[in-house]
Formats: structure tokens, C-alpha cells, sequence
């Protein structure tokens, strides 16, 4: 009895050893779990003795914990069946979930032990993402009880590396974040017309430097290729390779002297894709078939054809070719509407998922609040998204297409938006109205990711300053009759009334009205020709002090030969901004006002990839009025489209 006694108090003392008195602030996950219950109890990782596995199936899972442990300096042994206690316990078991998906898992965290429980090793795995985000700098973890499943089963990251390449570690340093935010599609794009970038044992010349329009010499070799889909598969995510054809296809006729759509053009596609899939282990096959005029009516049947008796699944984009009903449609234009009438045809949605189109902060806005395929979850034909990422403008090294596309942050909210489903309808591109319930619940999002921004992107590109705590005012419309430089009350006062404004809003940019005014809602419910706007807003500083702001008026897409800004001049509005009455002089531009050129590497025009505007505040509050004239709505040409817009946001 005395043993006994002995016994039960030295285990009552090793639980309370596992236990801190340190907060429990709630830990910031993403993509938030769909059923989250937060316990009482906080507890010291490195009390935990064993890792605990119930069979050899789950040996990978376990060294994954094992050396994510190791990073934090814990070193745990793994025990098969062990009964040590405080464990970690991963297992596969019956998950319970609204629909039944075997990406499912379930995870507890006691004082005793931390369990997870795949519904496969798929969702083991991600057991494991969430439970590396429960732990806090302290290496303590809260309890809690957690029952987790995506809304969409097709959770895709797309990259083109056929424009600009990018080289391995760059690939493995984006597979490693998607995975780490539960997505589980990588969508590689690697033939274009600039350079067709896969090695052929069949037909070497298709990577001679010669053929190639950038990067010349750059390609990926069959055995790179093979290392990229075990690092995918590692991670459990599916690489998805896409051959474009027929169109986007001018490398191949460099290359090969004949158009793909010729009768010897075909069979020499048909070589390729009989050579890929005795070559490469993959379920998909994207074919693109976007933006071409289709002369041979056989080249896509047969081509289909040819793929699915090798047994993929074949995918192409939508708008594009005369496909069967078993290709699956990629999304890109078209509003869900003909495909997602007929049963038959499964789709992925990447409309309104091009972030090379996006603003920083609008690109985290817009995903977040957007519904992917026009539903709340997935079903047996909206499978679900992939966000794109095409830098059709030349870049002077790989990097920058992170920087000048902000590419992280958007994958974090397409991580959360993805995996928890819902959202709302249309595209909406700014935080919300001043009091509205959408603001608080992107606020709650943007404090998530801020978090994730400092805690595991300090050493990666990741633009995104917080946006959701700046309230402005609006002020207009006034009529300028085409005179951009016209004042207006705003403007010719120096005590506003605050009460004279026509809306108050939330963020930190602002599209007015966007270059795709019919298909997306900007700010203005009905923005007029030749009329200006106004912006208020104060910000506080503790002291005198010059401040980094983000300040910008005219986002330069990646996929359009825009002009770069003429010198003296923020944009071609005679935008405006003024801190305390004293007008802020735009950037000293490297190229002003340089021609649109998809040859020409940006260099400064986006301020999320150039020097911060440095701003002198006062103590105190601190009055910010932004002006925000437009004359006409159209462009000068298709690749210079008007987007009237602005974003102000000091740094934090």
C-alpha cells in the first residue's frame, strides 16, 4: 500500500512537473481548425518522454516529429506500443467529421499526453503542421482538444517557371510552406513560349539555350523533376505537371521546326507524353489549351486520349480547348456557370486567384473574404482552387517574383479560406465598412497573420504590413471636368468635417474602382469619369519621428507591359498625399517613366519592393488626406487598363 501510495504521488508530481503557470494566450493557427475547444493548462514540451507509435506505418510521421523537435532542442526518443507517460501518441483511427474525408484529424493535448489521430497519414501529417503551431517560443503547449477537415479537397499552389525559372531550393523552399499551411496541390508550370523547360531524352533540343527567350540554358532535368515530385509526395501533396499545348507552345516550334497542331507536330507530342509517363510517377496531367486558335480538331481528342489510356487524369484550362466531359476544368475566366452545370464536369477554381494581378495588401483581402467555386465546401465537382502565380514580366533574379508579387502572404490566406471553406460572394478588395461584422472577422485573421509573418518568415520575402486598424474617411464625388489638378473642399480647408464624409471604411488599400469595374466591386458603388476623391485618416506616434510608410497609387500588375511612372509624379492621376498639411514627394524612380515592357524588369515602381517612404510625424495625432483624382476610365491600351486606387500604411 506504501509502494502504491508512493507511486501515485510521484506521478501526481511528474503531471504537475508537465504543467506551467505561464499565460495561456491562445497561439495563432492557420488555416484555423474547424472545431477548436481551448482547456485549462498550459505544459512544458520537454516533460513529454516518448514519442509513442502503434505501428511501423507511421515511422516517417514520427522521425517528422521527432527532427521538428529537435529544431526546438528536444530531444525525444520514439517508442513502438510505449506506455511512458507524458507522451506524444500518433495513431490512424476513425475521425468523426460532417463529411467524411481521410484528410481528417483529431489532436488532444493533457497534462498526460498529446495525441494525434490521422483518419490517414495524410491527415497525420497535418496533426502534426497544426500541433508545430501550439507551440509557443517557450516550448510549452496549451491543452486543448481539436477535430479538424478541409471544406475543399483540392488545395493547389501554382508556379510558372516557364517565363522566369526558378531554380531548386527556391521550388523546395515554396513546396515546404504549402505544406506547412495543409495545401496539397503544386501546380508546376514549365513550358511556354519563352523556354520550354524540361529535359527530353528524346528531343534535347527543346532546352538548347538557343530556343530559349530568357534564362537561356535553364531547365529542369528528368532527375530534378523525379526529386521535386518525392519531395512533394514526402510532403503529401501531389505535383501536377503542365505541358501547355497547343498554344503557349512557340519554344516547342523553335525548337522542333514545326507548329504542334501540324500532323508531324503531333506526333512529336505524342512522343513527349508517352516518354513523361514512362518516366514520371504522377495521377495529373494539366495540357493548359488556353488562348489558342485551334486548327487540327484532332490534336486535343487525341491527345486526351492518348493520356487517359496511359491512366491520368487530364487537366486544361476553362475558357480554352473543345475538351471531353472526363477533363478536369481549371477555372480561370469563366464564372462557374457552364461548367458547373453539368454534373459530369469536376473543375478547380483559380478565377480572381492571380496574385501577379494583386496589390499586397488587396491580395490577402481578396482571397480571404472570397468563396472558392461559389460554395461554402467542395463536392464531387468543385473540387476546390489553386492560386496562381504567373510573373509574365521578366524578373532580374528569382526572388524578386516573391517580393513583387507577396506571394507568401497570400498563400497563408488561401491556406485559411481553402481548408475552412466559406467566405462571401463576388471579389472584394478592401477590409469592409467602418462597424461592419466582415472587418472583425478579417481583423481576427490579420492578427493571425502578422504572428505567422514574425514567427516563421523572418527570413523569407513575406510583404504585408497591418492594414485592418486604419479607419478612413471618404470624401466626393466632385466634378473635376477633366482637370486632375482641381482643389476641393478636402483640400481647401484645414478643419475637415468629419461629419460631411461620404463613407468611412477600413484598410490600408483602397481600389476604388478596378480595372475590371464590371466583375469586381471596388469601393465606389458608382464611380464616375472626371471626378476626385478624397481620404482621411490619423495615425499616432509617441514621439517626433520619421516613419516608414507604404505609399503607393498605382499597383503594376506582373503580366501586362505597364509604363513605369513619369519622374516627378506618383502615378497619371496627379495623385496626391499629404501628412499635416505638407504634400510627401513621390520616389526619385529608377526607370521613370519608362515604356511598358515584359523585357523590362521591374525595379521600384511597387512599394512593397522598393525603399519605404520615410514620413516625418509629430507627437501625438497625426492627420493624413490623400487626393484621388481620375479622368478617363480607359486605359491607353489593353495593357495599361486604369485602376484607381491607393494605399497609405505606416509601418508597425
Amino acid at each position: 500500500m506504501i509502494k502504491k501510495l508512493l507511486l501515485f504521488l510521484l506521478t501526481i508530481s511528474m503531471y504537475a512537473g508537465a504543467q506551467t503557470t505561464v499565460s495561456t494566450k491562445k497561439p495563432a493557427l492557420i488555416p484555423m481548425p474547424q472545431q477548436i475547444e481551448w482547456n485549462n493548462g498550459q505544459f512544458a514540451l520537454k516533460n513529454y518522454k516518448v514519442i509513442v507509435v502503434k505501428n511501423s506505418a507511421l515511422n516517417n510521421e514520427a522521425e517528422l516529429l521527432q527532427k521538428q523537435l529537435k529544431e526546438l532542442g528536444l530531444v525525444i526518443p520514439i517508442k513502438k506500443g510505449a506506455n511512458a507517460q507524458p507522451c506524444i501518441v500518433l495513431e490512424l483511427g476513425r475521425v468523426e467529421t460532417p463529411d467524411s474525408t481521410s484528410e481528417a484529424y483529431k489532436l488532444k493535448i493533457t497534462a498526460h499526453t498529446i495525441t494525434i489521430t490521422g483518419a490517414s497519414k495524410a491527415g497525420l501529417f497535418y496533426g502534426l503542421q497544426t500541433l508545430k503551431q501550439l507551440i509557443d517560443t517557450a516550448k510549452n503547449v496549451v491543452a486543448c482538444s481539436i477535430t479538424d477537415w478541409p471544406s475543399f479537397s483540392w488545395r493547389g499552389y501554382m508556379i510558372d517557371a516557364g517565363r522566369n525559372y526558378q531554380p531548386m531550393d527556391l521550388l523546395k523552399q515554396q513546396i515546404d510552406v504549402i505544406a506547412a499551411y495543409k495545401l496539397n496541390i503544386f501546380h508546376f508550370h514549365f513550358t511556354e513560349d519563352i523556354a520550354w523547360r524540361l529535359e527530353s531524352k528524346l528531343y534535347p533540343q527543346l532546352t538548347d539555350p538557343a530556343t530559349m527567350l530568357r534564362n537561356k540554358g535553364k531547365f529542369y532535368t528528368q532527375n530534378e523533376l523525379k526529386e521535386l515530385i518525392a519531395y512533394c509526395k514526402e510532403r503529401y501533396i501531389t505535383l501536377v505537371p503542365e505541358i501547355d499545348m497547343p498554344g503557349h507552345s512557340a519554344a516547342f516550334k523553335r525548337a522542333m521546326k514545326t507548329d504542334m497542331q501540324s500532323d508531324s507536330g503531333l506526333v512529336i507530342v505524342k512522343h513527349i507524353l508517352n516518354e513523361f509517363c514512362d518516366t514520371f510517377g504522377v495521377p495529373y496531367i494539366h495540357i493548359g489549351a488556353d488562348e489558342v486558335k485551334i486548327t487540327n480538331k484532332n490534336f486535343l481528342p487525341e491527345v486526351i486520349a492518348l493520356l487517359e489510356k496511359r491512366g491520368k487524369k487530364v487537366i486544361g484550362w476553362e475558357p480554352g480547348g473543345q475538351f471531353t466531359e472526363s477533363t478536369i476544368r481549371q477555372l480561370w475566366m469563366e464564372d462557374a456557370t457552364k461548367v458547373s452545370a453539368n454534373p459530369n464536369v469536376k473543375y478547380i477554381d483559380s478565377r480572381h486567384l492571380y496574385i501577379n494581378h494583386m496589390d499586397p495588401l488587396e491580395s490577402v483581402v481578396s482571397i480571404f473574404k472570397g468563396k472558392i467555386a461559389n460554395l461554402d465546401k467542395g463536392n464531387d465537382a468543385a473540387l476546390g482552387g489553386t492560386l496562381c502565380v504567373w510573373p509574365d514580366r521578366r524578373v532580374s533574379k528569382p526572388e524578386d517574383v516573391f517580393m513583387q508579387t507577396a506571394v507568401y502572404p497570400a498563400v497563408l490566406a488561401f491556406a485559411e479560406r481553402s481548408w475552412r471553406g466559406g467566405g462571401q460572394p463576388g471579389w472584394l478588395t478592401y477590409a469592409g465598412l467602418d462597424g461592419s461584422e466582415e472587418v472583425k472577422v478579417f481583423r481576427e485573421f490579420e492578427d493571425r497573420l502578422i504572428k505567422h509573418k514574425k514567427r516563421y518568415f523572418s527570413k523569407m520575402p513575406f510583404p504585408y504590413q497591418a492594414q485592418a486598424y486604419l479607419k478612413w474617411k471618404f470624401y466626393g464625388p466632385f466634378n473635376n471636368q477633366g482637370d486632375l489638378t482641381k482643389k476641393f473642399y478636402p483640400e481647401t480647408t484645414t478643419n475637415i468635417d468629419t461629419s460631411k464624409a461620404t463613407l468611412t471604411a477600413i484598410g490600408g488599400t483602397f481600389i476604388l474602382r478596378h480595372w475590371w469595374g464590371s466583375l469586381v466591386q471596388g469601393l465606389i458603388e458608382k464611380p464616375e469619369e472626371n471626378t476626385t476623391w478624397y481620404a482621411t485618416t490619423r495615425v499616432w506616434s509617441d514621439k517626433d519621428q520619421l516613419k516608414n510608410f507604404w505609399i503607393g497609387f498605382n499597383n503594376i500588375s506582373r503580366s501586362y507591359g505597364s509604363d513605369s511612372p513619369d519622374k516627378g509624379t506618383w502615378d497619371n492621376r496627379k495623385s496626391e498625399v499629404l501628412v499635416n498639411g505638407k504634400l510627401i514627394a513621390p520616389p526619385l524612380w529608377k526607370q521613370a517613366g519608362a515604356k511598358g515592357n515584359l523585357e523590362l524588369p521591374l525595379i521600384d515602381e511597387g512599394y512593397e519592393y522598393r525603399e519605404p517612404t520615410k514620413v516625418q510625424l509629430k507627437k501625438g495625432w497625426n492627420t493624413i488626406l490623400v487626393k484621388l483624382p481620375v479622368g478617363s476610365f480607359k486605359g491607353k491600351d489593353w495593357q495599361n487598363p486604369e485602376k484607381w486606387m491607393f494605399t497609405v500604411v505606416p509601418w508597425l
